[in-house]
């Protein structure tokens, strides 16, 4: 799925909302209408759904999921990735790299948007 394909009343929807991030600072909430003025965010398949991260599209191939978690409903997925695109040491990987997102569906359609985004070291207590 790729932006281009919203129609009008989705892309409306999409707009309406905001999402907050904590990103060094607290810097939120950010309205989805100006993530998608200023930046080149698109759609990834994640766990079989179409999400939008406020991520620009060049940042994709930096971008590993490392967990997708949806609720019961599916109307949320929680997410853990690392994008390595601002970490030019992978030694600094665990404390640069790591973010969680919660997204949510939009009433009515069928993708997900980032409702939070914030950094997070990335802790694996899968072992």
């Amino acid at each position: 799925m790729n932006l281009t394909d919203l129609s009008p009343t989705a892309m409306e929807k999409l707009k309406s909302w905001r999402w907050d991030r904590i990103i060094e600072k607290h810097e939120g909430p950010e309205r989805w209408e100006d993530t998608l003025r200023y930046n080149e965010p698109e759609f990834l398949l994640i766990g079989g759904h179409d999400v939008l991260l406020p991520v620009d599209r060049g940042q994709h191939p930096n971008i590993t999921i490392l967990r997708c978690i949806p609720s019961t409903d599916a109307s949320v997925l929680t997410l853990f990735l690392k994008d390595t695109t601002y970490v030019p040491n992978r030694q600094d990987e665990y404390f640069a790299a790591g973010y969680m997102a919660v997204c949510e569906r939009l009433p009515g359609e069928r993708f997900y948007a980032a409702t939070v985004y914030h950094e997070w070291f990335m802790v694996d207590n899968q072992n």
